[in-house]
């Protein structure tokens, strides 16, 4: 068997493959971080949300709610028109 390099573990190697309801398991996960990150796509692109300053929690507990709020408006904009 061929030596692998220090930093790659035995799990993500293609010597040994997945058993299949692990890959399974991992589509679901991976469906649903899709649907997740795309809500924060539009919250740090069109809204520039990439740094958070100094403004105490409870201020920037609340920028992030609307700014989830208006990230679901836009996701939701061709049905709301329709």
């Amino acid at each position: 068997m061929p030596t692998l390099p220090a930093d790659r573990s035995l799990t993500n190697c293609t010597y040994y493959p997945k058993p299949r309801h692990i890959k399974k398991a991992e589509k679901i996960k991976a469906s649903v971080r899709t649907k997740v990150e795309h809500a924060f796509f539009y919250i740090k692109r069109m809204f520039g949300y990439r740094k958070i300053r100094y403004r105490g929690l409870a201020k920037n507990t609340n920028r992030l709610y609307v700014l989830s709020g208006l990230a679901n408006l836009l996701r939701c904009q061709k049905y709301l028109l329709a």
